[in-house]
């Protein structure tokens, strides 16, 4: 990614759509806000061992700083910010005396003597005690930035986006560190089934998501490019034998696909246990043949831009020129063509990502998704389903799961959005 950016950098017509976007509020927040999510999903993807536990088992560095998340676990459900659990049990008093109703929570404001009259307490104390704190920091990290952009004479916090993309920032930082510190005391959304609490469930899910985007369109673009570029430029049996291969795989229905193919896996796994012998060798092994198969399936469409378009672009006088003074097919395609179509590249790029997203919460909900042990948002909505039936009904983990995709999602559109029309060239007269 950082070649493909800098070979952008490099290029005039490729500044331009790029300071605009710089220069957009909403394209750089938006900006921020993935970056923010690619950074937890960084963070959970570098493990080792925890030399700390007897069992020395693989953490990531999320696990290690989430660890109060994951040693507070409950008995079973509980709602968010509550004391008590959420079905009723039989209670034995100290006493002997037993009775029907909620039993306390063994850590969720374990620390209130009195949760009904307490607890609105000392939450709201808690809250302003995390605000202060965050502001204290983004206060100190304020007077960093500006202290180094006057020694270096820089302007920027003159420009309405970066302060935009700086507030988006304490935002951030000030609402996940206000829940973070509200989590060592309750479990701000809640448990699920086996007493897990769901906020570290949806942290931990960020990861899978960013896994399923960024990884099958790593996989996607080389065959878009190459397929693209080549039926468009060559034509003849050449173009025949691309456009067979994607109409064939395009009429092959993508679900039904998926499924054969994960099935193979569970298969082959099956009968080589010994090479499989850990979950999380066998959830990741699932996560990276989905996102083969979702980058297998889902290049076609780009293919069709990008042929439609080096069609258009080979009959250009600049291509005819070069053809004429006898410069090598690829050294035209590689100065003259692909040059040309990375903005398309780019745009598709930054549209597919949230689609892919919600292709895996699609997915998993169908049970052919990521392994049913892998922490995702679509495993969150496929466990939490048969829930919603129940009296009183269990909503915190369809609803985190829901807030935290849609945050990613919509970071994604946004962005994209103001990525299409950096690149759109009608709107390049208008700026």
């Amino acid at each position: 990614m950082s070649i493909l950016l800098g070979f952008m950098l490099r290029k005039p017509h490729m500044q331009r759509p790029l300071r605009k976007i710089a220069h957009s509020r909403v394209g750089l927040s938006s900006l921020v806000v993935l970056v923010f999510f690619v950074v937890i999903g960084v963070t959970d993807s570098i493990h080792f061992k925890d030399t700390e536990s007897q069992t020395q088992d693989v953490i990531s560095l999320l696990d290690y700083f989430a660890k109060p998340l994951i040693n507070r676990s409950e008995k079973t459900y509980s709602a968010p910010f509550s004391a008590y659990q959420y079905s009723k049990e039989n209670i034995t008093h100290a006493d002997g005396r037993s009775e029907w109703g909620y039993p306390r929570l063994q850590h969720g404001g374990a620390h209130l003597d009195n949760p009904e009259q307490q607890k609105a307490r000392d939450i709201a104390l808690k809250v302003l005690t995390a605000l202060l704190r965050s502001c204290g920091v983004l206060l100190l990290a304020f007077l960093l930035v500006v202290w180094v952009f006057r020694r270096q004479s820089i302007k920027y916090l003159q420009v309405p986006s970066i302060n935009m993309a700086l507030l988006t920032c304490a935002v951030l930082f000030t609402v996940f560190y206000t829940l973070g510190y509200l989590s060592t005391f309750y479990h701000v959304l809640g448990t699920d089934k086996v007493g897990e609490d769901v906020f570290y469930q949806a942290i931990k899910s960020i990861r899978t998501g960013l896994v399923i985007g960024s990884l099958t369109t790593l996989i996607m673009l080389p065959l878009a490019i190459l397929f693209g570029i080549l039926a468009g430029f060559f034509r003849g049996w050449v173009d025949d034998a691309i456009q067979f291969i994607y109409t064939t795989l395009n009429s092959i229905p993508g679900v039904l696909l998926i499924a054969a193919s994960i099935l193979m896996v569970q298969v082959y796994m099956a009968n080589h246990a010994e090479d499989f012998n850990s979950l999380l060798v066998r959830s990741d092994m699932r996560l990276l043949f989905l996102c083969l198969i979702l980058g297998v399936t889902s290049w076609t469409g780009l293919c069709r831009l990008l042929r439609a378009e080096t069609l258009k672009l080979r009959e250009m006088e600049y291509v005819q020129a070069a053809t004429a003074l006898g410069v090598s097919r690829s050294t035209i395609l590689w100065r003259h063509i692909l040059p040309n179509v990375m903005h398309i590249v780019l745009i598709s790029v930054v549209l597919d990502f949230s689609s892919l997203v919600l292709a895996e919460a699609v997915l998993s909900y169908i049970n052919i998704g990521v392994d049913p042990t892998t922490y995702s948002w679509g495993n969150m909505i496929n466990g939490a389903r048969l829930e919603m039936a129940r009296d009183p009904i269990v909503w915190w983990s369809l609803t985190a799961s829901f807030v935290f995709m849609f945050t990613l999602v919509l970071a994604a559109n946004l962005f994209a959005d103001t990525v299409r029309n950096a690149f759109d060239p009608r709107r390049a007269d208008h700026d």
